[in-house]
Formats: C-alpha cells, sequence, structure tokens
C-alpha cells in the first residue's frame, strides 16, 4: 500500500486553553490529538456502532508529546492523525500537531488497546477486529 496524506481536522485556538505565559497549556495539546482521533474513528465507521455492539472499544494506554513551537490565542492548527498496527494487544496513533503556515508545534505518538468492554481486559489482534466491525482500516493507518 503506498503512502497516503494522513486524516487532518483543523482547530482554533481559544484564549481559554492558554497557560499564565500566554501559550497553549500542555494538557490542551493531548486534547487535540484527541479530537482528531475520535474524529478519525467516527470517519473510518465509528467506535459506537459494530465496534460497541461486539462489546469492545478503544482505550488509550499511553501519551508521548514532543513540543516544538509554542501555539497562541487565535492560531489554527492542522491535527493530523494516522494508527499503526502490529502484532499483539496494542496499535500506535500519531498526531502532527501543524500551524496552517507550516510549522510544526508538536507531535504525539500514543499506544492504545481495544477494550472487551465486559471481561475488562485487552483484546488480541485489534486490528482484525477493526475490520470485523466494518472500520475502513485504509483511511485509519493512511488517510483521508
Amino acid at each position: 500500500m503506498s503512502e497516503q496524506e494522513p486524516f487532518r481536522v483543523r482547530v482554533k485556538v481559544r484564549h481559554y486553553e492558554l497557560d499564565s505565559l500566554g501559550h497553549v497549556n500542555h494538557a490542551v495539546y493531548h486534547q487535540y490529538g484527541e479530537i482528531a482521533r475520535l474524529e478519525l474513528f467516527e470517519k473510518a465507521g465509528g467506535i459506537e456502532g459494530e465496534l460497541r455492539a461486539l462489546g469492545m472499544a478503544p482505550v488509550l494506554l499511553e501519551s508521548h508529546i514532543v513540543y516544538r513551537r509554542e501555539l497562541r490565542s487565535g492560531d489554527e492548527v492542522d491535527v493530523s492523525c494516522r494508527a499503526e498496527f502490529g502484532d499483539g494487544k496494542v496499535f500506535w496513533m500519531t498526531n502532527d500537531i501543524v500551524k496552517v503556515d507550516g510549522t510544526l508545534s508538536a507531535q504525539i505518538r500514543c499506544t492504545l488497546g481495544l477494550m472487551d468492554l465486559t471481561k475488562r481486559k485487552l483484546v488480541a489482534e485489534p486490528r482484525q477486529r477493526f475490520v470485523d466491525a466494518g472500520l475502513d482500516l485504509d483511511l485509519l493507518s493512511g488517510g483521508a
């Protein structure tokens, strides 16, 4: 499969998201990543439909962020999102937070799992479970 452009969502920085230094609070960057992850899951087929009917939902296990350039009130950013699957019970989602002028502001890499909501345990092969639930893996993995 060829490399595709990742899914993106545009977010405008709000004044109430700023810290005492006048730039976006560190925790808000994680919220921007979550917005993009949820929008991507929705566009790929949703997590409230068949996946929920199968008794499963994605769960965030770890999040790591690298800050590159500050964001200030009124800035607009494109937040990309892409999933990567391997073997085992986890998968990864990455976000680039980029100002509309092309400046990279932050990068986030998250480790996620797919939880069995009855057993409260991670399930094996989340990639296949997403396929079984009808989610668009090409969109999740590659982009728009």
